[in-house]
């Protein structure tokens, strides 16, 4: 049967003072309603699998820390469909954690995955892109199949795929290549060749594949995962996880599986998603998700004069923001932090953090 995962684990780093470690921007309500309430980003993402998936087949895989905060915001998720990590070990060991638990409960288990951060619009072409990608692994049992997105820019923040030859299955190709963040010169390129496509971060594959390829070039981590499902769900299980899986060598999916796969022609494939795709990692990322008022993207109790090109977000409902003069900057209010920044530097927030880190501690992490 098909499966899915919502990867939700990460920090949120570079939305910081909104994005804290107890509570992380995918559980924040930043996307705009059209009722002007707001939702968060990880209800979005469940509810876009529910356009494929019935909710008993959809998954979510997070920090233990976030576990009561993700059952509290997605009512619908089924109790053992939650994939708590004791400890944060990257993509690789997330995605093959949930791997296991899945195939343990559906051996022929076909599994996309998915993140927690993306804004997907229409949902429509999202999900028949995703169903798509499915279908490809019919004809291709063994594939790794990534969902690529139709740039609308020459990008440089994104890695690209390359597209190669067409495969039995409309709308997907074989991958011709894998390229890291471009200059701008080489993304102009790669956007006027029509052969590339932005590299989304998600997957589709059969859960025991991605469990072959990690005990061909991560057996330490199949072993330990293995050993992990080798008990009966419960505590017991529960207790062999928090033992094992911080002791998994810590690397990403895309080097332990998608790398060594892409050296093996036909074996990954490439499903192409026309959307509007926004992937919300930055402070100017995430305008797109706010209500606009004048030039200005807004959340909580804002007043401008003069002031044009900014993001201006208070979670406080009784303080007003109010900018004179400003332009192209980041103001962000917070209980116990404000934070202000030009649009162009949004890129350093995590550094900055980093700094006051260094300075006060973990108090504003």
């Amino acid at each position: 049967m098909r499966h899915a995962v919502v990867m939700a684990g990460g920090s949120g780093t570079r939305l910081w003072p909104l994005s804290r470690v107890g509570r992380p921007k995918q559980l924040l309500d930043v996307v705009a309603d059209a009722d002007g309430g707001a939702h968060s980003l990880l209800a979005e993402a469940f509810a876009r699998l529910e356009a494929v998936l019935p909710a008993d087949r959809i998954w979510v895989c997070t920090a233990a820390r976030y576990g009561e905060q993700v059952r509290a915001a997605l009512p619908r998720l089924h109790p053992d469909r939650l994939v708590l990590e004791p400890v944060a070990r990257d993509t690789a060991n997330a995605v093959g954690l949930t791997a296991a638990l899945v195939a343990d409960v559906d051996p022929d288990a076909e599994l996309a995955v998915v993140s927690a951060d993306h804004v997907i619009r229409p949902v429509e072409r999202f999900a028949a892109a995703l169903t798509t990608a499915y279908d490809a692994l019919a004809a291709r049992p063994r594939a790794l199949v990534t969902l690529g997105i139709r740039p609308t820019a020459p990008a440089t923040g994104f890695g690209y795929v390359q597209r190669g030859a067409p495969t039995e299955v409309p709308g997907v190709a074989e991958a011709a290549s894998f390229r890291e963040k471009p200059d701008r010169a080489t993304a102009e390129a790669y956007l006027a060749s029509g052969e590339y496509l932005w590299n989304s971060g998600m997957f589709v594959w059969r859960a025991r594949t991605v469990l072959d390829a990690l005990a061909d070039h991560l057996p330490a981590s199949a072993e330990g995962l293995a050993r992990v499902v080798a008990v009966p769900s419960g505590p017991e299980r529960d207790a062999v996880l928090a033992e094992v899986f911080p002791t998994l060598p810590k690397t990403s999916i895309d080097y332990a599986v998608l790398e060594p796969a892409a050296t093996e022609p036909g074996r990954v494939l490439v499903a192409e998603l026309d959307v509007e795709w926004l992937d919300v990692g930055s402070w100017p990322a995430l305008a797109a998700t706010l209500q606009t008022v004048g030039d200005n993207a807004v959340h909580g109790l804002v007043a401008t004069l003069d002031s044009a090109g900014n993001v201006v977000f208070s979670d406080d409902p009784g303080h007003l923001v109010a900018l004179v003069g400003v332009r192209d900057s980041v103001v962000v209010h917070t209980a116990d932090v404000t934070m202000v920044c030009p649009a162009g530097d949004a890129e350093r927030v995590k550094a900055l953090l980093a700094a006051v880190e260094q300075r006060h501690g973990s108090r504003f992490s």
